[in-house]
């Protein structure tokens, strides 16, 4: 029986994760954490404990803990999990070049799964635009679309981001270099080699995501779209499942997935 622990509990993500982990033979809800000033701190779990407000009280019940919070709240929990030698899911996205390098230097200590994105489907899109590119080549301009809910914080989102990377390896270019996030005035001809990432924020979309490769007389549109957040839970706890018994380094869902 794997025993996880899930931060942020009282989130949406945190509380459909609580529900697959109940629906999944061989796992078992150990503890629950939320923010100190969640109005679930002190409430009792079908399980029997408690939520509390820091990964530290509970920490020694789990094997496993799943965390979609924010980059401040991982960072803190990857530092316990690090201390406690306890294994880590990670999917919270939106963290600074800073926060990502510290998240690593703990991640690297146990056995961990980070991906900016949990789904099978948009793991697999992930793979397959960065098959694209390779082959479409230079004639093909390249853009990413993203859209999500009005209450996203960070923007593009991790996933498109992660998009962004693996076709940027893909075909030769260095992200940083290339990127182009939004377009206003008078800006010229688009810019050789350039790929370009937008968004969208509104409503309630869980997540969409195309990417475009437009040549000259076609165009390719690759696209997934997320309807549920039932699909990011699941693939969140096949991580933690799947960490069992593994050796302490940084995994992705590709690793999970039997992708790379």
């Amino acid at each position: 029986m794997t025993r996880i622990i899930v931060t942020g509990i009282g989130g949406r993500m945190g509380s459909r994760i609580a529900d697959i982990i109940r629906e999944t033979p061989g796992l078992t809800l150990a503890g629950a954490t939320e923010a100190p000033n969640s109005f679930a701190i002190g409430t009792t779990l079908p399980e029997g404990q408690s939520v509390v407000d820091d990964l530290s009280k509970n920490i020694a019940h789990g094997d496993v803990v799943i965390d979609f919070t924010s980059p401040k709240a991982t960072l803190h929990h990857a530092e316990i999990a690090a201390q406690a030698k306890k294994a880590l899911v990670v999917g919270t996205t939106g963290f600074s070049e800073d926060e990502k390098r510290k998240l690593m230097a703990y991640l690297k200590t146990m056995p961990s799964v980070f991906s900016s994105n949990m789904s099978i489907g948009m793991n697999v899109l992930f793979k397959i635009a960065a098959e694209a590119a390779r082959h479409l080549g230079e004639d093909y301009d390249i853009e990413i679309f993203e859209a999500h809910h009005r209450l996203k914080k960070d923007a593009p989102s991790g996933s498109a981001l992660t998009l962004a990377e693996e076709i940027a390896t893909a075909v030769g270019r260095k992200l940083s270099d290339v990127a182009r996030y939004e377009r206003h005035g008078q800006i010229g001809e688009r810019k050789p080699r350039e790929i370009g990432v937008q968004t969208l924020r509104g409503g309630d979309i869980v997540g969409d995501h195309t990417v475009y490769f437009a040549g000259a007389g076609e165009r390719l549109e690759l696209t997934h779209r997320a309807t549920s957040r039932d699909n990011f839970a699941r693939g969140a706890v096949l991580a933690a499942k799947w960490l069992q018994g593994k050796a302490p380094g940084v995994y992705n869902m590709a690793d999970v997935l039997g992708l790379s």
